[in-house]
């Protein structure tokens, strides 16, 4: 039986019997359960606070290689023998070094795992990593597709990082990437939200109760007009712009990246394609302590662009048990092909729920040191807060 699977005896953990399931995302302590297991390895050993509330950082290890293209290596591949075919030079991290913009790399990471044949796992990119329009997937050898950990996987994880806006400086132990375990399936139902939204809001503002239930998801919508007094509705990347080192925080002065978009926009803004765009969502969006969230990241039925690399919103986001009273959600926004229109109140995108088999012991929030609990509009921690 994986560790993941096995009851918690202590007293705390009997206390919470009538809180857990079998399936669901898995929380912090059975993340820590899998690393003490073996299950999860790295090699330099994995540090406290890379335990999210139900995800895992992932770290960069010491060498990058420069790759012609993008690639899946497929069901009869691994991932080094594709390096070793579309290999055009190495790069040496372990004292950091610039992954250029327009480029491809592929990045053995620190982490593997060997995963029980019950649990699988997902990737997505950090929050700070989309804000800085970091495109950036993990890929397991055998893979068809990208962010996905099959059940029983035994392997070494790899990064995809393309850097699309800014020139970026990382380094050995940088972390891009997040991984979220699982144990079978728990999306959340349409009528399962609306029992949720009922018992603690959801969202801040009315909910159209068959909409919900028809997509099994909350709609989200633009906000253009700007919350009182804070002038500006967005930020536009600037296309030519130092290098962004991630690992900074609070160093940068947003002027020299981004451009301010006024607020309000009555008529709306063009996204021209190629732009990268920060805006925020209407919404003020809370997650219970006991489930996680996702938001869709491309929907061709709402327009063509992509919202929100970054789309998981862990356990406690915007929670009052956490220091949050709803945090809007922040939307990386690129065109794909064509100029696109966006106006306020336009569904932006949609956020699903899914349980968690336990409530975590650590939530999102300040304690334990989350940038963007309470947030409204806001940059990537990397940037100065308020000189914009």
């Amino acid at each position: 039986m994986a560790a993941a699977s096995r009851p918690d005896a202590s007293p705390a953990g009997a206390a919470r019997d009538d809180a857990r399931h079998y399936t669901g995302l898995l929380p912090s302590q059975t993340i820590r359960e899998l690393i003490r297991a073996g299950e999860i390895a790295a090699a330099v050993p994995i540090a406290d606070d890379q335990v999210q509330p139900a995800s895992l950082d992932l770290r960069l290890g010491t060498t990058a290689y420069r790759v012609q293209a993008s690639f899946l290596p497929g069901r009869n591949a691994t991932v080094a023998a594709k390096i070793h075919a579309f290999e055009m030079h190495q790069i040496d991290l372990t004292a950091g070094a610039v992954l250029e913009r327009g480029c491809v790399y592929i990045v053995p990471l620190l982490e593997s795992v060997r995963l029980g044949p019950a649990i699988g796992a997902t990737a997505n990119p950090k929050s700070s990593t989309g804000r800085l329009d970091v495109f950036t997937r993990v890929i397991t050898d055998q893979a068809t597709q990208f962010d996905v950990v099959r059940r029983g996987y035994e392997g070494p994880l790899y990064a995809e990082i393309s850097p699309s806006t800014f020139s970026v400086a990382v380094r050995a132990g940088s972390r891009l990437n997040q991984l979220r375990l699982r144990r079978g399936t728990a999306g959340a139902a349409g009528d399962q939200l609306l029992r949720l939204h009922d018992r603690a809001p959801l969202v801040d503002v009315a909910l159209d109760r068959q909409e919900v239930r028809d997509h099994a998801s909350l709609a989200l919508h633009l906000d253009l007009e700007g919350v009182p007094g804070a002038g500006i509705v967005g930020f536009r990347a600037k296309r030519h712009a130092a290098v962004v080192d991630i690992d900074r925080v609070g160093h940068y002065d947003p002027a020299a990246f981004w451009e301010p978009i006024a607020a309000p926009a009555p008529r709306g803004i063009i996204l021209n394609p190629g732009d990268f765009t920060i805006l925020a969502t209407r919404e003020a969006v809370t997650v219970p302590p006991d489930h996680a969230a996702e938001m869709v990241a491309y929907d061709t039925l709402v327009g063509e662009f992509r919202v929100h690399y970054a789309g998981f919103f862990d356990p406690g986001f915007g929670h009052a048990e956490s220091g949050g009273a709803g945090s809007r959600a922040v939307l990386e926004v690129r065109s794909h092909e064509v100029p696109f229109l966006l106006e306020h109140g336009q569904l932006i995108g949609r956020l699903r729920y899914e349980r968690l088999t336990d409530v975590p012991d650590r939530l999102y929030g300040r304690g334990i040191g989350s940038s963007y609990q309470g947030q409204g509009l806001a940059l990537g921690k990397q940037f100065r807060r308020g000189a914009a």
